[in-house]
């Protein structure tokens, strides 16, 4: 998925919030295989999904975000 603001391929915290929230399997895949090789992605995913998801009600994607949320605080624990 080529986020709209960028002209690049790296994973940027823009880049990674509009994969979860608007990204096909692909896209999840690719950012999936980011997240187990750098925990700087793990962060941009906890920072990302922590912040939308205080404010539930203006939250986009709340299970995409919720699932997020969950995926890299089980891989960070079994890295840690």
């Amino acid at each position: 998925m080529n986020h709209r603001h960028l002209d690049h391929d790296r994973l940027s915290p823009a880049a990674v919030d509009a994969i979860i929230r608007r990204g096909g399997w692909r896209d999840w895949v690719r950012l999936r295989r980011a997240a187990h090789a750098d925990p700087i992605i793990q962060g941009h995913i906890r920072r990302i999904c922590d912040a939308a998801l205080l404010d539930p009600e203006g939250a986009e994607g709340l299970q995409r975000l919720s699932f997020w949320q969950h995926y890299v605080r089980r891989i960070s624990a079994s890295v840690g």
